[in-house]
């Protein structure tokens, strides 16, 4: 077991490195890439830094409230856990972990559609509200079997990603395996196995779960579970279109949250077709490449809401500062999906709850240096954004 205790882990990027020496390149790789030359993944991290803090100093503060309100649920801090897909091949634990790590924060939890474990299992795990994250695969009547599932188990929102038109071209995954590892033939597997087998520990689990998990809540009427490697294809045919918002809609009776959202004009389609949340989104760089990073998105979205529905965020969310910075722009509360996702890959639930812990105190100790008492009190005096992003707000 990796040491996730200071001095070993203080920051996100140790437990990526963590996750790296555990985990078969193809597993991390994964994990960790994005599409085509991946421009869009790494200015999602570096557009924190072109927004610039401004302190209030000499304040006292006593303590700091880190609370924030999410669709109708009060949460510690105002960090939620993003839905990250083929969680049980980083770990047996899986959504199980990233769950229960989630309700001992005080936090909720976003279960991805590509999950190898049952939602019913998940929502029991964690203590906190989880909420689903549906694609379509399969059509109209496996989805509706789903939402039926994750209102029975007490699902509080339902989150509907729109950026899926088809799978982004993910060149690390072509290069290390990652279709070979899910399901091809014993042949093609050949030229993958020797880094495998360098990753004992990871194989051991691997083996000891039974292998490729089945997608456990994308069940086909008369066949049963999904096969994991069939995700990319089910993708192609089952994109998600603004008639089918409004059916969801109808169909679901609690908050309906749009993911995947970098325009003004497509949040305001989304609040027509009745959404209650936006989420700015690229898909962590994972599917058009040279798309806007989020945070730079943030601006021209909040604008067009304008208090019509509650803004969230994410993409290359490391650190407490950048979850302060998109506050202080108008989210409401960031998603973080790569941040616990290495501490999984790492070392399962441990993992998982020292990327909490991270950033939790990460978030308190710049609120304390920013001269803010609360999550309330942050605003956008509080930040200097580049001008281009402000006028891009005001044009709509």
């Amino acid at each position: 077991m990796a040491r996730l205790d200071s001095p070993w882990v203080v920051n996100i990027e140790d437990l990526r490195r963590l996750a790296r020496r555990r985990l078969p390149r193809a597993v991390f790789d994964y994990m960790d890439g994005g599409a085509g030359d991946e421009v869009t993944l790494r200015e999602n991290c570096r557009a924190y830094q072109e927004v610039i803090l401004r302190p209030r100093h000499a304040v006292a503060l006593q303590n700091c409230d880190l609370r924030a309100r999410v669709l109708g649920h009060d949460i510690s801090f105002p960090a939620i856990l993003a839905p990250v897909g083929y969680s049980r091949l980083m770990h047996p634990e899986g959504e199980l972990a990233a769950a229960r790590a989630a309700g001992e924060f005080g936090t909720a939890f976003i279960l991805s559609t590509v999950s190898g474990h049952k939602l019913e299992n998940v929502k029991a795990a964690s203590t906190g509200p989880v909420w689903y994250q549906l694609y379509m695969m399969g059509g109209r009547e496996v989805a509706e079997a789903a939402i039926e599932r994750a209102r029975v188990a007490g699902y509080s929102a339902l989150v509907i990603t729109i950026d899926t038109a088809i799978a982004g071209m993910r060149e690390r995954d072509v290069r290390n395996g990652v279709k070979e590892l899910l399901g091809g033939s014993l042949l093609a597997k050949i030229p993958f196995v020797p880094d495998v087998l360098m990753h004992p520990r990871w194989l051991a689990a691997f083996l000891l779960d039974g292998g490729v998990p089945r997608l456990e809540n994308v069940v086909t009427p008369g066949v049963g579970p999904m096969p994991m490697m069939d995700v990319a294809a089910a993708l192609a045919r089952a994109v998600v279109t603004w008639e089918d918002l409004r059916w969801l809609r109808k169909l679901w009776p609690g908050p309906l949250v749009v993911k995947g959202v970098l325009t003004g004009e497509d949040a305001r389609r989304a609040i027509d077709g009745g959404a209650d949340g936006i989420v700015v989104s690229n898909h962590g760089g994972r599917q058009l490449d040279t798309v806007s990073a989020s945070l730079r998105a943030l601006p021209e979205v909040v604008a067009a809401v304008n208090g019509q529905a509650e803004v969230l965020m994410d993409g290359g969310v490391r650190r407490g500062s950048d979850i302060v910075k998109a506050i202080c722009m108008g989210a409401r509360a960031a998603l973080v999906g790569r941040a616990y996702a290495y501490g999984l890959g790492a070392a399962g639930y441990p993992g998982v709850v020292r990327a909490m812990e991270i950033l939790r105190a990460d978030v308190g100790r710049v609120l304390r240096l920013m001269g803010s008492e609360s999550m309330a009190e942050l605003n956008p005096s509080l930040v200097d954004v580049p001008e281009a992003w402000r006028a891009k707000s005001r044009a709509q």
